[in-house]
């Protein structure tokens, strides 16, 4: 797909720091196949772009995601099978790292830079699995979140039954992936779902102070390392993780980051690190 034939996402760079937005407002940003094809484009521009350092990801006007489109759900049941009506040429970002990230959604893992949700209203159904895929989640104050898949009579979907356990907690992630139920902000913080929760005039203020944060303060190798460690963790023993920081330790001990980032603590000042797209490969080894 190209880039410049975008019609329901939008694109920018400031700061280190892409911005992926959802652009159906008049229908609280309802996902739909060209939504998709476009989300993943975007995703893949971020990825290879070693200007970008962090992604945000949110929606235009009052939602973030209200889920799939009505009228594409109707499409569904008139044929009986689900047509994601994606582009032939799908963009594939974060495929190729680890055959447990091939996957919708699940992709964003395999991605070597932190992915941010700045859910700023209404998000269910697969506006809920993207935010789930997200490394961190803000949210604004009294923004609604739901599962939404048990009023439609579907299964829980998006692998949300093997993520939301790990996120929450069995029990709480039963509890919206059986009931469907509609739940704020707010008490996505007190489960854990949402790491801060903020005035929705604040949101996207607060959602780029964190994200600027990330960009110059912390190592992108690090970044890349770090991610990739928490997502391969969670399908592995305590052993193994043990035993690959320790190799990663090794070779990035030997990198400019880690140079770097002794001397600026070393003169007392912000660490000055390089090229983003070196940071990533020596970050980034499987």
């Amino acid at each position: 797909m190209e880039l410049a034939e975008l019609k329901v996402t939008s694109y920018e760079v400031t700061d280190a720091v892409a911005t992926i937005t959802l652009v159906r407002p008049e229908r609280l940003n309802a996902w739909t196949g060209r939504m998709h094809s476009e989300y993943r484009a975007l995703l893949a521009r971020a990825a290879d772009d070693p200007s970008v350092r962090v992604i945000v990801v949110t929606g235009a006007g009052r939602g973030f995601c209200a889920g799939a489109d009505t009228r594409a759900l109707e499409g569904h049941v008139a044929r009986g099978s689900y047509d994601p009506g994606t582009a032939d040429d799908l963009a594939t970002p974060g495929y190729g790292v680890r055959p447990e990230f091939d996957a919708d959604f699940a992709y964003q893992f395999g991605i070597a830079k932190p992915i941010i949700a700045a859910v700023n209203g209404p998000a269910a159904g697969v506006g809920f699995a993207l935010a789930c895929y997200c490394d961190l989640r803000f949210a604004a104050a009294g923004a609604k979140l739901t599962t939404a898949h048990g009023r439609l009579g579907l299964p829980a979907e998006f692998g949300l039954s093997w993520l939301l356990p790990r996120l929450i907690g069995l029990t709480r992630a039963a509890d919206l992936l059986l009931s469907s139920r509609i739940f704020l902000a707010e008490e996505a913080a007190v489960m854990g779902l949402v790491n801060r929760v903020v005035a929705p005039g604040d949101l996207l203020d607060a959602t780029y102070d964190y994200a600027r944060m990330l960009a110059t303060g912390v190592s992108p190798a690090s970044l890349a390392a770090t991610k990739l460690q928490i997502y391969l963790d969670l399908h592995r023993d305590a052993a193994s993780a043990v035993h690959d920081s320790a190799d990663r330790l090794e070779a990035m001990m030997k990198g400019a980051d880690f140079a770097e980032g002794v001397a600026a603590m070393a003169e007392r000042r912000p660490p000055r690190f390089g090229d983003p797209g070196r940071s990533r490969t020596e970050g980034g080894a499987q």
